[in-house]
């Protein structure tokens, strides 16, 4: 089949969204063929990476064939190539990723498959998720046996003591089994690192995420040994395969993760894994319990173990997607319909 058009649009978010995200966050991309089928994308770059996929990048795609993984792998070399110029990271491939995405979708809805199958998987695992927000007594009441407290902002004694408080209310709900990891958010410098390792070492803390920022890939491989048995964990920020090689040659972190609607979609992250398993690395995809992460999971060999942004009970969530899967007993199982197995929420787009 060939592709006949490919549009980007940026959702009509209603929710407040902080920081950088008002016009930066996720955006949609659909696909059309001339066999009649159509493929959604979800990547990031706000209203930036719709610029680049209906300016640029849309013009590369159309007249192009994609029948096969390796049709989609060759379209992606293609638009990486285009795009570095500008691009090689950033809103640049966060566009891309909605692009690779889609045509993931697109090609599962034409072989009547799911995409993790087109990955090479043969069933829908159950996958652990793990929660990451701010209410641990919730999260178990939801049969959650895995958190992630996010703690970045000011630091010193009180922080420890902060830190300490959170890891025993995260432990006095889900129990002395469950996993628990700490968000930094870049929050941290290395001496702080070892204090938080020394500090929190009776809480049994799976991993340190993003402690420096991503650019100090010397300081994070000084880091790894200093911390254990605690892992590093990072790679949310980073972008491609070509990236994630500096990551490996500097043994910079224990745990990849990467995200898949932003380092350059399913064809980028099937590359990390394969480099993570030549590195000794394990991946954790952030953001790994969306439809899109879990069939990467279901489809290579992540870690199964997929994350939900779910803050509090109080929080509200729009449903940009759906018939997207929902946890049960804290375990997530990715949909064996067509594609990705969801619906686009148009409501979202007017």
């Amino acid at each position: 089949m060939k592709i006949t058009d490919i549009r980007a649009v940026y959702p009509n978010y209603r929710q407040p969204l902080g920081g950088w995200r008002p016009y930066l966050w996720q955006i949609v991309v659909r696909v059309e063929t001339d066999a009649g089928v159509s493929g959604y994308g979800y990547g990031g770059g706000g209203v930036a990476a719709v610029e680049v996929v209906n300016r640029h990048l849309r013009e590369l795609l159309l007249d192009e064939t994609c029948d096969s993984p390796a049709d989609i792998e060759r379209l992606w070399d293609k638009l990486y190539a285009a795009s570095i110029p500008y691009g090689r990271g950033g809103i640049a491939i966060m566009a891309l990723s909605g692009i690779d995405i889609a045509l993931w979708d697109l090609l599962g809805r034409a072989e009547r498959q799911p995409v993790y199958s087109l990955l090479g998987g043969t069933s829908a695992p159950r996958i652990r998720g793990y929660a990451s927000g701010d209410d641990p007594a919730w999260f178990a009441e939801k049969g959650f046996t895995a958190h992630k407290i996010g703690f970045g902002g000011p630091q010193g004694a009180s922080a420890l003591e902060r830190a300490a408080a959170a890891a025993e209310e995260s432990r006095r709900h889900l129990g002395a089994e469950a996993l628990l990891m700490f968000d930094c958010y870049m929050a941290w410098d290395a001496a702080t690192t070892r204090e938080m390792a020394r500090t929190l070492a009776p809480y049994d803390i799976y991993w340190f995420e993003d402690v420096l920022t991503p650019d100090d890939l010397d300081g994070l491989a000084a880091l790894r040994p200093q911390i254990k048995p605690i892992q590093l964990a990072g790679g949310e920020h980073d972008f491609t395969h070509h990236r994630f090689a500096d990551i490996a040659k500097a043994g910079a972190l224990d745990i990849w993760q990467p995200d898949v609607t932003w380092c350059g979609g399913i064809t980028a992250t099937r590359r990390i894994v394969e480099q993570a398993q030549e590195a000794g690395a394990s991946v954790v995809l952030h953001r790994g319990g969306e439809p899109w992460g879990l069939h990467v999971i279901a489809g290579t060999a992540c870690e199964e173990l997929g994350e939900l942004v779910l803050g509090n009970r109080h929080r509200t969530h729009e449903e940009l997607w759906l018939d997207a899967p929902r946890p049960v007993d804290g375990y997530l199982t990715p949909s064996d319909a067509p594609g990705f197995g969801v619906r686009l929420n148009e409501a979202l787009l007017d």
